[in-house]
């Protein structure tokens, strides 16, 4: 994250093998997933829409510029997208990624580019995704499908064209994703989109903990062994960004969820999938096995009340 510059725009043209476009609604993990969509020699990033969901939209949107900024990618485009769900109210996580979305870090630069309003969201998307050859370019999910929904309704051709869907949510036996759950079922349910989606589930995200090594290997690099007597001023403040961003995020994880090993790395794992299908995809024997496929049905019950599980 730090040394020689280089143009990451030019690096991800000439040695990609992934386009994708990233749907996130930016808190911390968030903050990963762009980061590796952004600056992976692998990808090239399209384009970024926003959502509300771990805050509401002008603070997730103001957060994605941010780490643009921060990153060198100020390039990437982003649009803002929905603002809250149509069929009930929008709920969002200050408990655990702070009332900014993105708390814990002094390092968040003010964004120099702010987000596009010469169309939507929906419509930024399909073009982006439509100009590359069909068979070739990702839809990455990594917030509430509230846009991916609307993509999809609005240009349903769009399913046939992509290469695939990758979506961070859902926990099997513990409910799908935050909200909205209508949302989820039409894409879920999509008969042309849903032999060409990939689920990055809370069952998956859990056994991939940024332990304390990876956020000392995240912040000093080849020096992480010597954390102790640090060097601090070698430190770049790319690396401090992200380092305050995981700390803040394990912090509370903690306090949440009494998660002491580490917060799961959820995001980024839905970008990974695309160009690394060998670290998720696996036998009893670690050997890789791309062809385990499954496929479920998604009910979505409206009625009734909330109310908190019993034994009988």
């Amino acid at each position: 994250m730090h040394g020689t510059k280089v143009d990451a725009g030019k690096v991800a043209s000439s040695l990609q093998s992934h386009s994708i476009w990233l749907d996130c609604d930016t808190g911390h993990d968030d903050a990963f997933a762009i980061l590796l969509a952004a600056r992976s020699p692998e990808l090239r990033l399209l384009g970024i829409s926003t959502v509300y969901g771990n805050a509401p939209l002008e603070k997730t949107t103001r957060n994605t510029c941010a780490v643009l900024e921060a990153i060198g990618r100020r390039d990437v485009p982003v649009y803002p997208g929905a603002t809250e769900p149509l069929q009930r109210e929008a709920c969002f996580a200050p408990g655990i990624h702070g009332e900014t979305g993105l708390d814990g870090t002094a390092c968040l630069p003010q964004p120099t580019v702010p987000a596009r309003t010469d169309k939507g969201a929906v419509e930024a998307m399909f073009d982006a995704l439509t100009a590359e050859p069909p068979g070739t370019a990702w839809l990455v999910a990594v917030g509430n499908l509230s846009n991916v929904a609307m993509l999809f309704n609005r240009h349903p051709e769009l399913a046939e064209h992509i290469a695939g869907l990758s979506v961070m949510g859902g926990c099997f036996g513990n409910g799908f994703t935050k909200a909205p759950l209508e949302a989820a079922r039409f894409v879920l349910n999509n008969p042309t989109l849903s032999c060409k989606t990939t689920l990055i589930p809370l069952d998956l995200t859990h056994q991939f903990l940024a332990t304390e090594d990876v956020k000392f290997g995240l912040l000093f690099g080849s020096q992480a062994q010597m954390r102790n007597e640090p060097d601090l001023s070698s430190v770049s403040t790319v690396r401090r960004l992200f380092f305050e961003v995981l700390t803040f995020f394990a912090k509370t994880y903690a306090e949440m969820f009494d998660l002491h090993a580490g917060p799961p790395t959820h995001d980024p794992l839905a970008v990974a999938v695309i160009f690394r299908p060998d670290l998720f995809y696996c036998n009893s024997n670690g050997a890789a096995h791309l062809s385990q496929d499954e496929r479920f049905e998604l009910e979505i019950v409206t009625e009734g009340q909330h109310g908190a599980a019993v034994e009988s």
